[in-house]
């Protein structure tokens, strides 16, 4: 074994693994949810809307304010929905819903859904629980 001024390599790494989190040894693929919708009139209702954003972990009102902007309509919070003014294919919804998790989940470096935004100053920030990488986002 190499050993550099009395440290072991193998010993420090293995202590650098034993505090590293345990979900950054996890494998489970993280699957952006699905829409369930239905129509009514000219309004259209994500029924698991809270679902979604908690399975996100993302403040529902982040999560409606970029599918409004996106869909250019408005829309709010009922509950654990959410009602948007038009009518919005599931497709069109799960699309949205997907970019939104490209764009403010999915941490850019190790590609793992472990991520928070945080606030430095007038920037917000992506930063992975994970590997603990820090990258910016557009404010929305």
């Amino acid at each position: 074994m190499s050993t550099h001024q009395g440290y072991d390599y193998l010993a420090l790494l293995e202590r650098a693994y034993s505090q590293l989190p345990k979900k950054v040894f996890e494998r489970s693929r993280f699957e952006v949810p699905k829409v369930e919708i239905f129509v009514e009139g000219k309004r259209t209702i994500i029924q698991n809307f809270k679902d979604i954003a908690e399975r996100l972990n993302r403040s529902p009102e982040h999560v409606l304010k970029f599918i409004l902007r996106e869909l250019a309509t408005a829309g709010n919070i009922e509950g654990t929905r959410a009602v948007l003014k038009g009518v919005f294919s599931p497709q069109t919804l799960n699309t949205t819903i997907k970019r939104y998790v490209d764009l403010y989940v999915i941490c850019p470096m190790c590609h793992r859904p472990d991520t928070k935004i945080i606030k430095e100053g007038k920037f917000l920030f992506l930063r992975c629980e994970a590997c603990g990488a820090k990258a910016p986002v557009k404010p929305l």
